[in-house]
């Protein structure tokens, strides 16, 4: 007996090679990290370095542990990040546990409390 398209043979293969290109694409988005933005110390002040000697891809998530009573966190753009000033428009979190995933490119982010950036709470990612 001959298998012809069709065959349960050709289905099978058809299935397992649909299940590989599934698993693959499955192992590409668990590789995203978690960073914990200042480490055990959180969202804090002196913040500039702290990005410093890490790979950041795009998909990897940030999260921001602060008290939300003294401190937020704001998306911003390079303009924003350089004057400590947030543009109109800008993404405010303020849970105190923000979990924010970068984006390609270049990600800044402030603490826009009066003085706080200017104190250097504020970092920039650069996502591969």
């Amino acid at each position: 007996m001959s298998l012809g398209r069709g065959s349960a043979m050709g289905t099978a293969a058809a299935v397992l090679g649909l299940g590989l290109l599934f698993l693959m694409l499955s192992c590409e988005v668990a590789q995203a990290a978690t960073y914990t933005v200042g480490d055990a110390g959180g969202w804090a002040f002196n913040m500039v370095g702290w990005p410093n000697g890490k790979s950041f891809k795009a998909g990897d998530t940030l999260v921001f542990n602060y008290d939300p009573k003294a401190h937020n966190v704001v998306a911003v753009d390079k303009a924003g990040y350089d004057s400590c000033n947030a543009p109109p428009g800008s993404k405010v979190y303020s849970s105190g546990q923000d979990q924010i995933m970068l984006k390609k490119g270049q990600n800044f982010f402030i603490c826009s409390f009066p003085g706080h950036c200017q104190a250097a709470m504020k970092i920039a990612v650069a996502a591969a």
